[in-house]
């Protein structure tokens, strides 16, 4: 790691100081990076992220777009009284057996969350792009970022080029998320595609996709970003099976992979396990966790009933987290697998954190 000068433990060695730096959960670096300007510099590095990853000590976040429900005036469902679900972003820590709590607002959307938005960890940051105004439906190509470090919000620059909703997006969890498909507002399916660097706040125009793809979803594979399924504009919700990659040290496409999904289907619950160097995609579907092994999907086990209607996975660290309901409009419930031994543990909720899951992401801090 970088040396710091200053000495950041009086009369401890700057390495040792380092070590206890480390061991500090990732909710208290708001308030530590306030200790004095030295500790605030060394929890900001990226290769102070890097080494607490290294050496096991990094903390899984889930970060969770979940409707807001009152348990206490409506128990046993996520519906709010027939009006329009209030989305806010939740968090979980999922390692603790279930430690639920609510991120700060957005400060420009008090009505709540835009709606349909991808939220995107990147590094230290959370990054919330695009989605509906949930006031007027207007499409958004705003950017936000919450910084887990500082603990607060800052604007980003917004997305460039036509209005785009229903977009597909990853990030390298490091520094660069990337965009393509979705469909414009005259409902036209796009094939274009942006780069987004997170430090430096400024996006460029990427090489098109081969076709259109809409409601396509985005994963970041082996340096490629990856973008699966979705339909053209003239068959509107008639998903394909098949998905392209962009070859980050190329910055070109690779030729269209036909039939990658095991059918066309809707593609939004493909995640990637990247606990390894063989990183693995996963997918729930029908009621089963199936894997991608080399042109195959293979059936690894059923989720368990009461999340048999799948809002959200994700996956870290040979962990798989599902969050669902047993039936429409029910309480949603989580759960945490562990790829290997296939045992699953419930992660309980409060009522309040039992809404609708629109989207989510997995940061490792």
């Amino acid at each position: 790691m970088r040396t710091i000068i200053k000495e950041l433990i009086p009369g401890l060695p700057n390495e040792l100081a380092v070590e206890c730096l480390m061991r500090i959960p990732a909710d208290g670096f708001a308030v530590s990076s306030t200790v004095c300007k030295a500790w605030k510099a060394v929890i900001e590095l990226p290769e102070f992220r890097r080494s607490r990853k290294v050496a096991g000590l990094s903390q899984c976040l889930l970060v969770l777009v979940q409707a807001w429900v009152d348990p206490s005036l409506n128990p046993g469902s996520t519906k709010l009284w027939g009006s329009a679900p209030i989305y806010r972003l939740t968090l979980c820590d999922p390692e603790s057996g279930g430690n639920w709590s609510d991120l700060p607002p957005l400060p420009w959307f008090p009505a709540g969350l835009p709606l349909f938005c991808h939220v995107i960890g990147v590094g230290s940051d959370l990054v919330v792009l695009g989605g509906c105004d949930p006031e007027t439906w207007q499409v958004c190509n705003s950017v936000f970022i919450y910084n887990f470090v500082s603990g607060e919000w800052r604007c980003g620059a917004g997305m460039p080029g036509q209005q785009r909703l229903f977009f597909a997006a990853a990030s390298d969890s490091e520094r660069m998320i990337y965009v393509a498909g979705g469909h414009d507002d005259e409902k036209n399916a796009l094939k274009s595609a942006l780069a987004y660097d997170v430090a430096n706040d400024k996006w460029e125009k990427l090489p098109d996709m081969a076709r259109e793809r809409d409601e396509g979803k985005g994963i970041f594979l082996r340096g490629k970003f990856q973008v699966i399924g979705g339909y053209i504009t003239d068959k509107q919700g008639e998903f394909e099976s098949d998905s392209e990659s962009f070859d980050v040290a190329t910055q070109k496409w690779d030729s269209v992979r036909k039939d990658f999904l095991e059918s066309a289907s809707c593609p939004s619950n493909c995640v990637v396990d990247g606990g390894d160097d063989n990183d693995m995609v996963y997918m729930c579907k029908n009621g089963k966790v199936t894997c991608l092994e080399g042109s195959n999907w293979v059936v690894r086990d059923r989720v368990p009933d009461d999340v048999a209607r799948v809002a959200y996975v994700t996956a870290w660290q040979g962990k798989l987290f599902v969050i669902g309901s047993a039936e429409e409009d029910g309480p949603h419930n989580a759960y945490q697998m562990d790829i290997k031994s296939l045992t699953w543990t419930k992660i309980e909720a409060p009522g309040f954190y039992k809404g609708h899951v629109q989207s989510g992401c997995c940061l490792q801090i």
